[in-house]
């Protein structure tokens, strides 16, 4: 009598191996196949979605609200997001509180206020300050100058005061000249700054020019009436360097 043969246990397990490795290579043909014609739209769509899924993970992040997509979003709003800030000119910050605080003589026109090269230029009108061919400062250009000393005193910038005129020759008992008179004007628009310890003398410097730096025509009454004025020059970083290096020296002591 034959035996029967036991059939092999396992005999077949090779198939099912095969059959998935044959599932493998058809995925990863049909992935080639996907990515040699690619949909612009669709992969940025699909960019987007991988990337809100990683954002959602992330601590602190913002819900953009209803009927909003986190693919919307972009990394910029994240609170985790490097932030950048514009810089801040020192000037701008001066010429705002500048105005802020006196706004009203500004509208009075008993001051001016511009820039240039050297920084900020607050211009205190002879009309509005002097007497004609005086230096003698009037009872309202006082308390003018009290409140620019006030506004500057905090700030620890330098400043400049430069008398000027205009070019019409004068020779009175007191000055001789227009060089006389606007050193004179300067030099008194200082000691008011000062006064009562409002600005630290050692932060000023007065200068007069005469009639040899006008902002206007002479020919007109009205440019000669502009050029004679006493500008408080609020010195930039670069002039105050250039043009006051004793008062940089005193800072580093």
């Amino acid at each position: 009598m034959q035996r029967r043969r036991a059939p092999r246990v396992g005999a077949d397990r090779w198939l099912v191996s095969y059959a998935d490795f044959t599932t493998l290579l058809l995925a990863f043909f049909m992935a080639l196949y996907t990515v040699s014609d690619v949909n612009p739209a669709k992969l940025a769509a699909a960019q987007n979605s991988l990337r809100a899924a990683f954002e959602s993970d992330v601590p602190g992040s913002k819900d953009p609200g209803p009927g909003t997509t986190r693919a919307a979003v972009s990394p910029e709003s994240n609170d985790l997001a490097p932030r950048t800030s514009e810089p801040v000119d020192p000037m701008a910050q001066v010429r705002e509180r500048i105005e802020k605080e006196l706004a009203g003589a500004i509208t009075a026109g008993q001051l001016e206020i511009g820039a240039d090269d050297r920084g900020l230029v607050l211009s205190l009108p002879e009309s509005a300050t002097f007497p004609v061919a005086s230096a003698d400062v009037t009872a309202a250009a006082q308390a003018v100058i009290d409140r620019v000393a006030t506004t500057l005193e905090p700030l620890e910038v330098a400043v400049r005061i430069e008398g000027h005129t205009d070019d019409t020759p004068i020779k009175t008992v007191r000055y001789s000249s227009n060089w006389e008179l606007s050193t004179a004007r300067a030099t008194n628009v200082v000691q008011f700054l000062t006064r009562d310890g409002a600005i630290a003398p050692e932060r000023l410097s007065a200068a007069g020019y005469g009639p040899f730096r006008p902002v206007a025509d002479n020919a007109s009454a009205d440019g000669r009436a502009r050029n004679r004025r006493v500008d408080v020059v609020v010195l930039n970083d670069a002039t105050r360097s250039a043009e006051e290096p004793a008062l940089k020296k005193a800072a580093v002591r």
